[in-house]
């Protein structure tokens, strides 16, 4: 199927999360301002009880616990472990990528069933939660999806000409040629990288190239299982009876207009479905500890989906750091592409603005029709930060802006004369090539500033807001180092820079936005009344995102090799189905 660039991927991302974002207030005083307006006080949540007769949540309730926690585990493996690399294996359009679905659909209706089970013998502790139903949706999206690629697994082998089903792009065509042209001149040039965007002429996350003197190598050695393997691409069970079922039936049934549409909501859930999975784990685990009935839930959501845009944003600061986007000049080198796309830095900049100036307008969200107070002036203020942050920021990326800074200096300057053998004077310094825009560092410095000092109810509370303010202000120093370095040294390769100073920024946001979404009000009382301190979410937030880390890493390093190999077929075969 045909993929969309790259950067409409990223804005589909980035700015989902975001637009969730800004249909809440800021979310840290609303319980406060509620009860003074004399609404009554949200749900304290109770993880474990005490005196009570009657468990309030599904973690106290002991009966059929095996169930729950054979449902949790189904569930970590399927959408932590098992969802990924099948994504991975369908962007790449590796033979892989269909099996690995219907691995993550068996172990994801394994445990539906189990949580079915247990829902059934079990009272209803959370009513009407978001859970349940958002389960249900995915596991249909994904069923869905599952049958869309089937379908055009099958109908693209009487198809082979429709380009939008092609498993071979015309990049890894034209790298195929610049291959041999590279033997033949015996030139071996070529990275031994990861094969996820870091060789000459190639996309990121789209990279269809052949990425090392081996693979030349290896070229001029066919072999038979790999002919086995190119017949295995175009079909499902192949050579059974399903098979030859299927690729007789299907084609006669689908159109081609018909198949393009099923490409795109193929594409689009690729694009979507983890982000869709990690709001399913999280509102699974709201559900299990109780939090956020009633009012609580203003506070539950704005402290949830901020701090989730904080994680995701540090998961696209690493991924830009192994070398995704590298095609469009996004993994801290020089853009190999003459079209004129924005750089991330204007990406961030727009999102802080459009947060900012959405937010001016929902700050007052939990105390409706009542007076404002110093704290709703207080999360104005900062919405303002962001409106002129982001804008500011805006502002500096565009080019015909700073080409009209430099027509002054440029008038003045035409009449000086300069010496011949000297024409760098006149030309652009070499820092224009490459984007160095501070403003989205210095926002998330001064948010964790401030939320670092920020009043709260409990000291717990304070130390919790304390860890993820200062967890933002290190990833904006760190921002501000790789700024630093990439000035004295700018980027003169199209090959990812991988400053080293990303991996701490991409840590400090993914771990400040993991406790973010922890000091929500029903959350902090949740850990007093069980007599935690801030240093248990700490250390357990320190080494689950260490985690993380490793395994996005080994994600996006067995998607490269995923490409190698269907790569690698092709060669072999010089076929093209374009």
């Amino acid at each position: 199927m045909h993929l969309p660039s790259q950067r409409r991927t990223t804005f589909a991302g980035i700015a989902l999360l975001s637009f969730a974002g800004v249909v809440l207030g800021h979310g840290h005083d609303e319980e406060d301002m509620a009860m003074k307006m004399g609404q009554p006080a949200p749900v304290q949540p109770t993880i474990v009880s005490s005196s009570a007769t009657r468990p309030d949540t599904y973690f106290q309730y002991g009966e059929h616990s095996a169930l729950m926690l054979s449902h949790i585990a189904l569930m970590t493996i399927g959408w932590v472990f098992v969802l990924p690399i099948s994504v991975m294996f369908s962007i790449s359009r590796s033979r892989f990528g269909l099996p690995t679905q219907f691995i993550f659909l068996a172990v994801n209706a394994t445990g539906v069933l189990l949580a079915t089970i247990y829902n059934a013998n079990t009272p209803d502790l959370y009513p009407n939660n978001a859970h349940h139903k958002l389960g249900w949706a995915l596991t249909w999206v994904f069923g869905a999806q599952l049958v869309m690629g089937v379908i055009h697994a099958y109908a693209r082998k009487d198809r082979s000409a429709n380009a939008e089903f092609t498993p071979i792009s015309a990049e890894a065509i034209t790298e195929y040629q610049r291959i041999h042209s590279l033997r033949q001149a015996e030139i071996y040039r070529l990275s031994n990288d990861s094969g996820h965007g870091t060789e000459p002429n190639t996309e990121s996350l789209r990279s269809n190239s052949l990425t090392s003197a081996d693979s030349i190598d290896n070229l001029t050695e066919p072999e038979r299982e790999d002919e086995e393997d190119l017949e295995e691409k175009h079909g499902l069970m192949h050579g059974t009876a399903v098979d030859k079922y299927l690729t007789n039936k299907i084609p006669a049934l689908v159109s081609s207009h018909l198949l393009r549409v099923l490409a795109f909501f193929y594409n689009a859930v690729d694009r979507v479905v983890l982000i869709l999975g990690f709001a399913a784990i999280t509102s699974g685990i709201v559900t299990y500890g109780g939090f956020f009935m009633g009012s609580g839930v203003f506070s539950g959501l704005a402290h949830f989906i901020k701090g989730s845009v904080f994680f995701w944003y540090g998961i696209l600061t690493l991924g830009r750091w192994a070398g995704c986007f590298a095609e469009i000049g996004w993994a801290w080198n020089v853009n190999p592409s003459r079209s004129n796309r924005p750089s991330a830095e204007f990406v961030e900049s727009f999102l802080i603005f459009f947060y900012g100036a959405s937010n001016v307008f929902l700050e007052h969200l939990a105390a409706w029709g009542g007076k404002w107070t110093a704290q709703d002036l207080e999360h104005v203020s900062l919405t303002l930060m962001f409106f002129g942050g982001g804008l500011c920021g805006m502002v500096i990326e565009s080019r015909k802006v700073r080409d009209l800074l430099n027509t002054t200096k440029q008038s003045s300057m035409s009449h000086l004369p300069y010496h011949a053998g000297e024409p760098e004077a006149i030309e652009e310094p070499k820092s224009y090539r490459f984007s160095m825009n501070p403003l989205p560092a210095l926002v998330i410095l001064l948010l964790g500033m401030m939320m670092s000092s920020h009043h709260q109810e409990s000291m717990v509370s304070t130390m919790i807001h304390t860890q993820w303010g200062t967890l933002l202000m290190g990833a904006a120093f760190a921002r501000g180092v790789t700024y630093i370095l990439c000035y004295l040294s700018p980027p003169t390769s199209i090959l990812p820079g991988r400053p080293p100073t990303e991996l701490m920024t991409a840590f400090c946001l993914m771990a400040g936005g993991m406790i973010f979404m922890t000091s929500a009000r029903d959350t902090v009382m949740a850990m007093e009344s069980n007599g935690l301190d801030a240093m248990f979410i700490f250390t357990v937030s320190m080494g689950i995102i260490t985690f993380l880390m490793a395994w996005i890493i080994m994600v996006i390093a067995i998607k490269g090799w995923a490409v190698r190999k269907e790569n690698k077929t092709f060669a072999y075969h010089g076929v093209a189905r374009r």
